[in-house]
């Protein structure tokens, strides 16, 4: 599930980068102004609460080597703490990329950056095209 309510704005996509220390956009940003409510995307533990350089992060355990992370974000939850599919899990804060104006919400698969409309369904299925004629 979306991890704030409607409207929903993607103030900058995910971007791959091309090497596992390369340039990219490791998540989206959703925009959104401190104080907006940030909920569990999916039910899991808390993998993570607190401060990574300036800014307050959130990381969410799902179970099946998928990890979603939050920042900047103001949580009362603490490593461990089980939560569900869209329970309040914190506010976003200031600090970050973006200036207080967005969420970044990040997935790891397996340790690995993906995209998150991988789970949001904003992402079409890919459909492979024959590069020659069929027999």
């Amino acid at each position: 599930a979306w991890p704030i309510a409607a409207p929903r704005i993607i103030a900058r996509p995910f971007v791959a980068p091309e090497t596992a220390y390369g340039a990219g956009h490791r998540g989206i940003d959703l925009a959104a102004t401190a104080g907006t409510p940030v909920y569990a995307p999916a039910d899991g533990v808390i993998g993570f609460s607190g401060t990574v350089v300036d800014r307050a992060v959130l990381s969410v355990d799902h179970g099946g080597a998928v990890v979603s992370s939050f920042e900047p974000v103001d949580s009362p939850l603490a490593a461990g703490s089980a939560v569900h599919r869209g329970e309040l899990i914190g506010v976003v804060g200031i600090g970050g990329h973006c200036d207080a104006a967005c969420l970044h919400f990040g997935v790891r698969l397996h340790g690995q950056y993906v995209s998150p409309l991988n789970y949001l369904g904003g992402i079409p299925p890919p459909v492979l095209l024959p590069t020659r004629p069929l027999p």
